[in-house]
């Protein structure tokens, strides 16, 4: 096994940005915890399909129930490598920048923060209010990483799908567990 990773998966769109991490720490071998909010297992339902929640579920080591304050996760001796937060919604974000550890999700997070572990939020939301902004510089202060889900144009994806696995793969890329997967920016081509 590569490393094991905790995958928190909110309820803002962009449901499929779990999914997709899911998948791909999968493939590396990696150890999933999960850790889904009720949101998220409404957004998987409304966003990708009945059998989102199933597959994503089967993919993952260990599944929590969010309110199980006390799971292994909640500790920083548990030995995990990082977390990852897929979608993060702002209610998310907002508890995670003020230690609000009110549910595993956020609990599992500010430990990534307290352990100097990477944390890895795919914050989802626009237009941004000043509230957002702020929660977003506070947890990066803190140390995490911040990365709204934007497809990478420049590499011309030819799906939904494919932007998806892209912002996945970055996300899993952030994390430093394995060599990098995802598809990296080659510069232009200039003619002849």
């Amino acid at each position: 096994m590569t490393a094991r990773v905790v995958l928190g998966v909110s309820g803002a769109s962009g449901a499929a940005t779990g999914l997709a991490v899911s998948r791909r720490l999968a493939a590396l071998g990696a150890g999933i915890d999960l850790v889904l909010s009720p949101a998220a297992r409404r957004t998987l339902a409304q966003e990708v399909g009945p059998e989102a929640e199933a597959e994503i579920t089967a993919l993952a080591t260990r599944a929590h129930p969010i309110e199980d304050i006390g799971a292994e996760i909640a500790s920083g001796s548990a030995p995990v490598a990082g977390m990852i937060v897929a979608p993060c919604s702002m209610r998310s974000l907002a508890a995670i920048a003020h230690g609000l550890d009110d549910n595993l999700l956020t609990r599992a997070a500010s430990v990534q923060l307290k352990e100097r572990r990477r944390l890895v939020l795919l914050a989802r939301e626009a237009p941004l209010t000043l509230a957002h902004l702020r929660n977003m510089t506070a947890v990066t202060e803190m140390g995490a990483i911040v990365m709204p889900p934007v497809p990478a144009f420049y590499l011309r994806p030819d799906s939904l799908d494919a932007a998806v696995d892209q912002i996945a793969d970055r996300a899993v890329d952030l994390l430093g567990i394995a060599a990098p997967v995802a598809q990296a920016w080659r510069g232009e081509v200039s003619g002849g």
